[in-house]
Parts: C-alpha cells; structure tokens; sequence
C-alpha cells in the first residue's frame, strides 16, 4: 500500500518518501489526503490552540 506525502517546500504530492524528512508532513493514505495536508495541519494547530487556551 502506497503512502503519500506533503512537500512542504515544494507544496506537492508526492508518493513515497522521495524527499527528505524534514521537507514531509504525512504520510496520508491517500493523494486528496496529501494534497489538503496545509489546510489539516492549520485546523490541527487551532484546534491544540483553543484547547492549550482554555487550560490556561
């Protein structure tokens, strides 16, 4: 089963760990998966926000 990752610094799919790690977010299952990883990371982020927030 193929794994896809995000090139952070390209901002491209790539299938397999072509690139090198610290360029990668993933892996995701699937190409669409991939491809939305910036808008997945950012809701991730706001949401461990709000959370941490309401902690303080």
């Amino acid at each position: 089963m193929s794994e896809f990752w995000f090139n952070t610094k390209t901002h491209e799919v790539e299938e397999g760990k072509v690139s090198p790690a610290i360029d990668r977010a993933g892996p995701y299952a699937t190409r669409e998966e991939a491809a939305k990883a910036i808008e997945t990371i950012k809701a991730r982020n706001a949401r461990l926000d709000a959370e941490e927030a309401a902690d303080d």
